[in-house]
């Protein structure tokens, strides 16, 4: 059974890739250097369960400003990576926090590829990618090899990462696959997006607060179909230097969400509609048919019943003072 590097492992999709892998008997080494963006609390309450584990191993860990010679070290003890760790968030990319984009999504996944290239012994390199690289397209379902366009800063920097994997994988043969997920939530989603912020301010009795008219339509991805064809992506074969999209194919308007989660908790929204923020884009929906192809996954999980499991876990960690 391989060795799998995971970036990231603290982190919302992270600490569930981390946990799935233990469970099918792969060993893990989890990187992850807890940034900032969110409470602490959570990424060391994510990390609990995993440390318990004799199968895994925790290195705190900066890619960006680490030695690619220590990385090189850490890269030859593994044969997978997966590499997940990213600042993410659209809004807050604008401006002088820019330079964290840099650091965290370009220079840290150059480091690593440089690692990777000299160590020369990964079978298989993962890079976990973001719909926010298409902006905003016009013909849906949006296909891989529609023309990227960013619509914000953020995806202007996981479309640069994804280009370094290219270039690494033509002039190193760096075996890498590119996973394009859209709108991923469930139960440890981050505090700043949409269905986190909705169900939390419901059981606060606060008002949500929607940019824009409610219209806008997300493909949303339940985090276990994530990680399952995260998984497959390293374990199927015929995928090397593909990019594939991972997302529920159904896309749903913002504003049918927040009734849908009013009726799930049983409280009636109280919904402030604002001006719409910078380079958040109308639709994302993904075609899905080349990961049925490519990897045999299809999503398994009802809107529905993802939501449930998320405000299952919001009104725990509320008690558990995580948030």
């Amino acid at each position: 059974m391989d060795y799998v590097l995971v970036t990231g492992c603290a982190g919302f999709i992270g600490s569930h890739l981390a946990k799935a892998l233990l469970s099918r008997g792969y060993s893990v080494v989890g990187v992850d250097c807890l940034t900032p963006y969110y409470s602490q609390k959570i990424k060391q309450h994510n990390l609990s369960s995993l440390l318990k584990n004799d199968k895994f191993i925790f290195v705190k860990l900066d890619l960006s400003v680490t030695s690619i010679d220590n990385l090189v070290q850490l890269v030859r003890k593994v044969n997978v990576i997966i590499h997940e760790a990213a600042q993410p968030g659209v809004r807050s990319s604008w401006g002088s926090d820019f330079e964290i984009y840099i650091r965290y999504n370009v220079l840290a996944t150059q480091k690593l590829l440089e690692a990777i290239a000299k160590a020369r012994s990964i079978k298989r390199f993962v890079y976990a990618s973001s719909s926010s690289v298409y902006g905003n397209v016009r013909e849906v379902p949006i296909k891989e090899d529609v023309y990227p366009k960013p619509y914000s800063p953020y995806g202007v920097t996981k479309l640069a990462a994804e280009n370094l994997c290219r270039v690494y994988f033509e002039n190193f043969g760096i075996p890498t696959v590119i996973l394009r997920y859209f709108t991923v939530y469930g139960p440890r989603q981050r505090p700043d997006m949409a269905f986190h912020r909705f169900i939390k301010s419901m059981l606060r009795s606060e008002p949500i607060h929607i940019y824009g008219d409610g219209s806008q339509m997300r493909d949303f991805t339940y985090i276990d179909d994530v990680v399952n064809a995260t998984i497959r992506a390293i374990e199927a074969d015929d995928v090397i230097n593909e990019v594939i999209n991972v997302g529920s194919g159904s896309p749903v308007k913002l504003i049918d969400t927040v009734n849908l989660i009013a009726d799930i908790l049983g409280i009636e929204p109280k919904i402030v509609f604002e001006e719409e923020k910078k380079g958040d884009v109308r639709i994302t929906y993904a075609d899905i048919s080349k990961a049925r192809r490519l990897l045999g996954w299809k999503p398994r999980t009802r809107l529905k019943d993802g939501l449930e499991e998320e405000a299952k876990w919001i009104r725990e960690a509320m008690e558990l003072g995580l948030i």
